[in-house]
């Protein structure tokens, strides 16, 4: 049986920023704009951690009922295909935790719009079926998509609607550089993954590709998430507060371009993850005081 610590790990807590940045962003902005509700907030902040949860879970059931994960494979636990968990007790986790997050997400439902509820199912489907189901569209290169929908636009205007009861287009644009740097994420864990990725035939972006092309495609959204940001600095003249996480991206921009594999860009994931919180962060508080 798994212990604590390698359920832990099996969460991937590394990736979680993922969804902790755009609630953040989506309700500093939402208090600059008079609208903020706290309990809402928080619910925003359980759906989109439960849902991220989920996914991590569902893609450790999936790939390791599909063989496209094996123990040699460097990074976080992989509780199904180590054998370490049932792959029956994986599956129940994945779908407890979208469970949770759907019932936290109707009372988000009940008190703004019933809308909501099919945005609800399409991530929980997206979640699923990122790496589930007889043709997961993970394996067909759209990862990033769904990752830059999600948890960009999807996560930071939905925390916006929730409590603002519109969105307006500030929440839009916002939305890009937090998405892109979720992306970012994706991307340096399947550059990583790319030559046992391409063995067992799981044709991510990074495998279509190459290493090159994904090496320039990370550098890119890294450059292009502090572009949309700074791009904000109409709205909020305290924007120009996120370029003092750079030197934060420096080295993991600098691992992947430099060519390092392995366990070196487990170690870029994790410092990936550190420049996604601090540019989420200093770019909440720029949202917040604009």
């Amino acid at each position: 049986m798994a212990t604590v610590g390698e359920w832990v790990s099996g969460m991937r807590p590394r990736t979680l920023p993922n969804s902790v940045v755009p609630v953040a962003a989506g309700t500093a902005l939402v208090f600059s704009l008079g609208g903020f509700v706290w309990w809402k907030a928080l619910l925003a902040l359980l759906v989109s951690l439960s849902l991220q949860v989920g996914v991590n879970f569902a893609n450790d059931y999936s790939d390791g009922v599909k063989g496209t994960d094996t123990e040699e494979r460097t990074g976080p636990t992989r509780l199904t295909a180590t054998g370490l968990a049932r792959p029956n007790h994986v599956l129940a986790a994945a779908l407890g935790s979208f469970a949770f997050a759907g019932v936290i997400g109707l009372v988000l439902v009940a008190t703004s719009s019933w809308w909501l509820l099919l945005l609800g199912a399409a991530a929980i489907a997206a979640a699923w079926y990122y790496t589930g189901g007889n043709s997961p569209y993970g394996y067909r290169g759209l990862g990033e998509v769904s990752v830059f929908v999600f948890f960009g636009a999807v996560a930071v205007v939905g925390t916006v609607f929730v409590q603002l009861g519109s969105a307006p287009w500030q929440a839009w644009v916002a939305s890009v550089p937090v998405g892109l740097l979720s992306c970012s994420v994706l991307i340096i864990n399947n550059l990583r993954d790319i030559p046992t990725d391409r063995e067992t035939g799981k044709i991510t972006l990074a495998v279509r590709l190459g290493g090159t092309g994904t090496r320039r495609l990370y550098a890119g959204a890294i450059v292009a998430s502090y572009a949309f940001a700074l791009a904000l600095t109409p709205v909020s003249w305290w924007a120009p507060l996120v370029l003092l996480s750079v030197p934060l991206a420096v080295p993991p921009v600098r691992r992947v371009l430099g060519g390092q594999v392995g366990r070196d860009l487990v170690l870029g994931l994790g410092e990936t993850g550190k420049l996604q919180m601090a540019f989420g962060v200093l770019f909440s508080v720029a949202l917040l005081l604009g």
